[in-house]
């Protein structure tokens, strides 16, 4: 696998993003909230994906567009645990929850806690 986050992999039409927000489920890990849909898309990737910091959280464009920087770099670091256990294609939307800024460390630890729960969670659905 490669440890890239292409054009493919990310997240951009309005319609798509407005029925995750809609129709998702969530998964939260402090100070991150995965909202996901299982939904199939024409990427070769099984999951797309968008990242956003709230105005309300983080009032300084300069402070939330590190943030989702460094959110970006976590994931694409680390998306080989999410997408090795899944079948069906998804999409993510990752939300960023607190209005403090953290560590690079404390952000890859709450991915993959956020991953775990995920993976956990859609292990329930496909039981019921």
């Amino acid at each position: 696998m490669r440890f890239t986050l292409g054009i493919e992999e990310k997240l951009k039409s309005k319609k798509v993003i407005q029925q995750l927000f809609a129709e998702g489920n969530r998964v939260k890990s402090f100070p991150l909230q995965l909202i996901y849909l299982k939904k199939e898309h024409y990427s070769e990737f099984p999951i797309k994906v968008g990242f956003t910091v709230p105005k309300r959280a983080v009032k300084l464009a300069v402070n939330r567009n590190r943030i989702k920087r460094m959110m970006r770099e976590v994931y694409r670091k680390n998306k080989q645990l999410f997408s090795e256990n899944i079948n069906e294609k998804y999409i993510f939307m990752l939300i960023y929850m607190t209005n403090e800024e953290t560590k690079y460390d404390d952000l890859e630890l709450s991915v993959k806690k956020v991953c775990d729960k995920f993976l956990i969670k859609i292990k329930e659905d496909e039981q019921n």
